[in-house]
């Protein structure tokens, strides 16, 4: 079976392909493949894009391992976060292609991409952790509460308030939209944009610089916040 996230290099911009044929869940496997895409994208790429398939951006960590016990939900969800932070980190410009659908960890991965591009459509993104019974953990938090607008974050944090892709660009979910088909090659523009309009030592310092504070936040209060996830979400 082949990778839920297939690499290919497109004009000196790595795009990773997330197409696992069902909800495009966050499993220990594309995880994996996300990590080893950014890093193989250091040593061929100038950017880096990361593209949903058509309806379907990401539905979040996969629903069957969270439900399958305290024990594979701690640990999906603490491989998650660390992926995730190091996305977050990527020296390069990341360039999120939400395609549709982007709930839970799927709306964390917009929040860790540099800019974001969205579908116009009949889509959802959000985050439902509190809906379905999750405490929101502390990196999920403090990443919404980086990237979303001052009025958003208690809906969307707290009340898991749902957006559409108009409402998600205006809240800081999204940066643009465009139709459907226009998704992917406008991210991948941007993010050959970014590559040629910026110094790369420089970009790679200054992110590094103002989000270090949080990355070493979270990392430092990933395994208390884990317990507390599990002793107080009734999803488990």
């Amino acid at each position: 079976m082949p990778d839920a996230i297939q690499y290919r290099l497109e004009d000196e911009v790595a795009v990773l392909d997330f197409d696992d044929g069902k909800a495009n869940a966050l499993t220990p496997a594309a995880l994996t493949s996300l990590t080893e895409g950014l890093v193989r994208a250091k040593d061929e790429a100038s950017a880096v894009v990361i593209a949903g398939r058509p309806g379907r951006f990401c539905a979040g960590f996969d629903l069957k391992i969270m439900g399958s016990g305290a024990e594979a939900a701690v640990a999906l969800v603490t491989t998650g976060c660390n992926a995730l932070l190091n996305l977050y980190e990527h020296p390069q410009p990341v360039v999120a292609a939400c395609t549709g659908h982007a709930m839970a960890g799927g709306a964390v991965l917009l929040l860790c991409s540099d800019h974001r591009v969205g579908a116009e459509g009949d889509f959802s993104i959000g985050l439902n952790e509190v809906k379905i019974g999750m405490p929101v953990p502390i990196f999920v938090s403090e990443l919404a509460r980086e990237r979303l607008s001052t009025t958003a974050r208690n809906p969307a944090i707290l009340m898991s308030r749902v957006y559409s892709p108009a409402a998600a660009a205006a809240c800081g979910f999204l940066d643009e939209l465009t139709s459907p088909e226009s998704v992917v090659p406008q991210a991948i523009a941007r993010a050959q944009q970014l590559a040629e309009g910026l110094d790369a030592a420089a970009f790679a310092s200054t992110k590094k610089s103002l989000r270090d504070p949080l990355i070493q936040h979270v990392r430092g209060t990933l395994d208390d916040d884990m317990k507390r996830v599990v002793r107080d979400g009734t999803m488990f």
